[in-house]
């Protein structure tokens, strides 16, 4: 079937893209308004971008009055915010700062998580995610009603039991974290794993060359 998201399916994108593009990893996103009050929320429209220098984005759309989210228009106020990744023992409290609070409802505090302060950003991290990771803005690039918050990774910060330090890598299996799925509550763990191992030219070409060989080619 094809599908024209430019014409008369339109107003079909957003479902058939975000259950057909999965799963999404989810930013449980901390920040603070001018006042210091903080909110959180979650986004699914949210990736790491680039290592040098290291950045990260996430797609932050308006309400449906055209208005922005508490976490853009904290972001456009401090220039600074916290994407707190979010693991399966934290899914439900993280499913609480997905509602739709007045503004200057402190998430955090109607999901039990525990603020924990940052290192170089005033926006508090959130202590029971094993990965938090501080940022500053680097630019927002507006297209239609997508705000695309791109961020500068400032800190990172990864609970000691899920780092190898003598490697300096994260012990990514254990953290199950959880990914966004299709519909409005369906979700998936990262536990189900496989591994293919990446190719050198080198070593494609040989194995190539050995196989016209065995085919007479």
């Amino acid at each position: 079937m094809e599908i024209d998201l430019l014409g008369h399916d339109a107003n079909r994108a957003y479902k058939l893209l975000a259950s057909a593009v999965v799963p999404r990893p989810i930013a449980l996103v901390t920040t603070q308004d001018r006042q210091g009050r903080v909110n959180a929320a979650p986004f699914s429209f949210f990736n790491l971008m680039g290592s040098q220098p290291p950045i990260l984005a996430i797609n932050i759309a308006d309400l449906l009055d055209g208005s922005p989210k508490h976490t853009r228009a904290n972001i456009a106020a401090t220039k600074e915010f916290v994407v707190n990744l979010v693991h399966r023992d934290i899914a439900e409290s993280m499913n609480v700062c997905a509602i739709d609070f007045p503004g200057g409802a402190n998430e955090l505090d109607f999901a039990k998580f525990t603020p924990a302060s940052s290192t170089k950003v005033a926006p508090p991290r959130i202590a029971e995610s094993r990965v938090q990771i501080e940022c500053t803005l680097a630019e927002v690039v507006n297209v239609g009603n997508n705000h695309v918050v791109i961020g500068n990774i400032v800190y990172l910060h990864v609970a000691d039991e899920f780092l190898d330090k003598e490697r300096m890598r994260v012990r990514t299996p254990e953290l199950d974290l959880i990914g966004r799925m299709h519909g409005s509550g369906w979700y998936a763990r990262t536990t189900d794993l496989f591994e293919i191992p990446r190719i050198l030219f080198s070593e494609w070409n040989m194995k190539e060359n050995d196989r016209a060989k065995s085919n007479g080619e």
